[in-house]
Parts: structure tokens; sequence; C-alpha cells
């Protein structure tokens, strides 16, 4: 061992004795802790006594096992040094002052790297150590305390691990089988596990953990959110964990940061059960503070393709607010109607045009193209108004749905050329000049009764729509390679 590499496992060694001391007080602050979830019979379990019995476990444990210490500590170095010329270099010698400066995130990690080894062995099923199974809990509560960093990535596999009752970093499910697989044998009838099964005392110690963070600081629910929403992606906890019921209570906590991470939640909360996530959506809603309301019209387009029309009352209440953040959100979001009924999305955006807010109207335009194509004769004379508004922003945006229109469909752009107003007319000839020169004067001389409507730039061809149905005369196999050559560039 070199002499760099004594120096920083000594300095590193003191602080992860003191931090684990530190984590271990705070842990066991709620006492008695849970019950194992994996017992031994022949060994009954025995609950510490006292929460300065369990302490002194867990150093006298940490001092014994110098080994452990040491590969942890190499494994964590390899891991956080920034980089390494080559497999030769010693990264203590090497990164030695930039080591002794981040002494504090070193302890963090083994500290957390030795409640796992902890927790494996609790959950070892040949031999369980009950022993270990209460300085890894308290370890784990005591070192979720910023929702940030490890407490998050490594905190969450941990309580995922207690809820399931198994070694932390073991693989909980199998994908199924199937002839992508070399050796899928489809008569073979095989039991695999591809849902996680919550285990009921490892569920039981998970909320203890859980109500721990929830009735603590603020920076402890912070945590618990993050948490959460990562326990969200396995449905089978949401329910033992009791994941509804906790955010319904974190919707109405006082803090509008943790209420806000609700907000996150909140799709995953609707796609299994969406009358319990629209409660919990509407309570959001219903609250005032500016962070909560930015944070619900960044989710609306979530909530638009998971809850369809019971989303329209979110958005029309929005698009109501003072907030521009608010308003922008609201208004890009429009566009979602579309899916729902498109008659109700153009009349929505015939509504918005001229909304007192500019970034509205602005965020309209941006829908226009797929306006144009539902509804090509524009009765509703949204592009006019939009472009005799004045706006700079619009005309720009507008400017480029115009040019295309020139470029596949000038028949079309004849309809609305005559209704824009002439001195706007000016940046349009421009656009089109610097991209084909002499474009504009075909159009002037349209204007002025001199000549035909230009004709298109581009051909579209028309694009095949499948019905579904099988079609009652093939196409000739050449003929249909040759279309996928052109289309596709690279079949011979």
């Amino acid at each position: 061992m070199s002499k760099s590499r004594d120096i920083i496992a000594e300095a590193t060694f003191e602080v992860v004795a003191t931090q684990m001391v530190e984590a271990l007080e705070r842990g066991t602050l709620n006492w008695p802790l849970p019950n194992p979830p994996i017992t031994d019979p022949d060994f009954p379990v025995r609950m510490p006594e006292r929460d300065q019995d369990l302490i002194s476990q867990g150093l006298s444990m940490l001092h014994a096992d110098v080994g452990m210490f040491d590969r942890h500590l190499v494994t964590i170095v390899d891991l956080i040094v920034p980089h390494r010329m080559n497999l030769s270099d010693d990264p203590f010698e090497i990164h030695q002052k930039w080591l002794a400066r981040r002494t504090n995130d070193v302890s963090q990690r083994m500290l957390f790297c030795i409640a796992t080894d902890w927790l494996a062995q609790a959950f070892d099923t040949s031999a369980p150590n009950t022993d270990r199974w209460w300085l890894a809990i308290a370890l784990i509560n005591g070192l979720a305390t910023v929702p940030y960093g490890q407490p998050i990535h490594q905190g969450y596999h941990l309580i995922e691990s207690v809820a399931l009752a198994e070694r932390p970093g073991t693989w909980h499910t199998q994908p199924e089988d199937g002839p992508q697989n070399l050796g899928w044998n489809p008569h073979a009838v095989v039991p695999r596990t591809t849902s996680v099964i919550a285990h009921d005392a490892g569920v039981d110690a998970a909320r203890w953990l859980l109500d721990q963070l929830e009735n603590d600081v603020l920076e402890r629910r912070l945590l618990l959110m993050e948490w959460v929403r990562l326990l969200l992606e396995r449905p089978a906890l949401i329910e033992p964990l009791g994941l509804f019921e906790l955010l319904e209570r974190r919707a109405n906590d006082e803090h509008e940061e943790v209420a806000s991470k609700v907000v996150m939640c909140l799709a995953k909360l609707v796609e299994n059960d969406q009358e319990r996530g629209l409660a919990i959506a509407k309570a959001l809603h219903a609250r005032k503070e500016l962070l909560l309301r930015r944070s619900m019209a960044d989710v609306l387009t979530r909530l638009f393709r998971r809850v369809g029309w019971d989303a329209v009352p979110f958005l029309d209440s929005m698009l109501q607010d003072e907030d521009e953040s608010v308003l922008a959100a609201a208004s890009a979001t429009v566009g979602d109607l579309k899916f729902l009924d498109e008659n109700v999305w153009a009349d929505r955006l015939q509504e918005l045009h001229g909304h007192n807010s500019s970034i509205v109207r602005r965020n309209i335009v941006i829908s226009l193209r797929d306006y144009v194509q539902q509804f090509p004769e524009d009765e509703r004379k949204l592009i006019p108004s939009l472009w005799n508004d004045g706006d700079e922003v619009v005309q720009i945006r507008l400017r480029e749905l115009l040019m295309r229109m020139d470029e596949i469909d000038p028949v079309r752009l004849s309809k609305h050329i005559p209704l824009l107003r002439e001195d706007r007319l000016q940046a349009l000839w421009d656009s089109m000049d610097a991209r084909r020169d002499e474009r504009s004067a075909l159009w002037r001389q349209w204007l002025a009764g001199e000549s035909e409507v230009p004709e298109p730039i581009e051909i579209l061809s028309e694009t095949h729509v499948s019905s579904g149905e099988e079609p009652t005369e093939l196409p000739n196999l050449d003929d249909a390679l040759d279309m996928l050559d052109d289309t596709l560039g690279y079949l011979d």
C-alpha cells in the first residue's frame, strides 16, 4: 500500500467513523426500530435494548472489518477520480490533493456501501443476520438527510430492497422469454417473475422509514418525494407502501416546494388509478402558490395524453392566469385539443389569437401548420388576423409557414395574401427573394393581375394511408423494390 493511499485511508476512516456515529444517532431517534423481514427460526430475534448499544456495535464492526473498508475505498476512488492517464497509474498518488479536498464525499459513499453490505447480510436467506439488520435500517435512516446525491440514488435502491426483502443489487424480475432469445423454446413452460412481489414484513419496515422522512424537516420530505417518484415505477409497490395516501397528504404540505414534487408524480398516479390521481391533481390545482401553478402548467401535456377531456378544465383555468410562464405553458398545450376534437381545437385557437398576452399569440402560431392542413380554407381567418397583429415574432413564425406554403401549394397561399396588410408584406417578399431570386416578383405580378398564380417549387407525392384492410391486388415486386429504392435511397 502506497504512502498516499495510507494518508487518504487514514483521513477517510476518521471521517467515516465520525459520520457513522452521527448517522446512527439520527437513525435511532425514533425507537423502537422495525423488525427484520427475514429471520432464522433457530436464532430468536433480539432487539437492541438501547440506541447507544447499537451505535457502539456499528462502530466496533467498522474497526473490526478493515478489509471491507479498504475494498470499498478502492472502488469509490476509481469511480470518482476525474480521469486516469493509464491503467498503471495509482489514483491515490496522482489525485491525492484532489481526494483530500473531497473526503466528505468519499465518506458519504463509503457509508452507503457499508449500509448496503449490512443489508445484504440481513437478507441472506441461508443465514440472515438480524444484528446487521438493526444497524442497516438505522444507518439508512440516518443517512437520508438531503434531497440530492447519494441519498437519492443509493437510498432509493436500499428502500426498494427493504420493501422486497431481497438483497441489494439482485435482479428483482426476469424478462419475458421470446423468439429474440437464442435458447427460446415455444413449448416450454418456465415460471418467470415479471413483476416484483412485495414482502409483508419488508413493506412494514419500508413504511416505517417513509414515515420517518414524512414527519421530519423540509430536506427529508423533499428526499421522500424523490424516492416516491422512483417507487411509482414499481406498480406492485404502490398500494402496499400506501403511496397514494402519502401523496394526498403531501399535496397539502405547508411548503410549496414539497407539493410541487407531487406534481411530477401525477402522470404515474393517473396511469395507476385515474380517479384518485385526478383528485390529487385537483387538490394541487386549487392551491394558489406561483411555483405550483407553474408546475401544473408544465405537466399539463402529460395529463392530456392520459385523461383527455378531464384535463380541459385545468387548461381553461390556466389560460386565465396572470403569470406569463403559466400562460406560455398552457397556450403551448392547446395543440393537444386536436387529438380530442378538431373543431373544439380550432375554435380555441380562434379565441386565443386575440389574447392580450403576446406569448399566447406567439404560441398559437406553432399550431397553425396543423390547422391549415385540417382547415385549408381558414374559415376562421386566423392567418390574416395574426399577420396583421403587428407582433414581430408572430410575423417571423408566420412568414416561415407562408414560404413553405409558397413552395408546395401556391394556390392555397393565393387565398391568404390578399388579406394581408400591404405595408407588412415587404418582409415576406425579402425572405422569398433571399431564398429564391425574383420569387416575390411573380407574386407581385399576380397581385397586379398581370399573371397567373406561380407554379409550385416542390411537388409533393400523395402519401398512402392504409385502410387497414387486405388489398384486392398486390403490386409487382419489382415496382415495390423500385419505390423503396427511390424513397429510402440505400437499397440496391
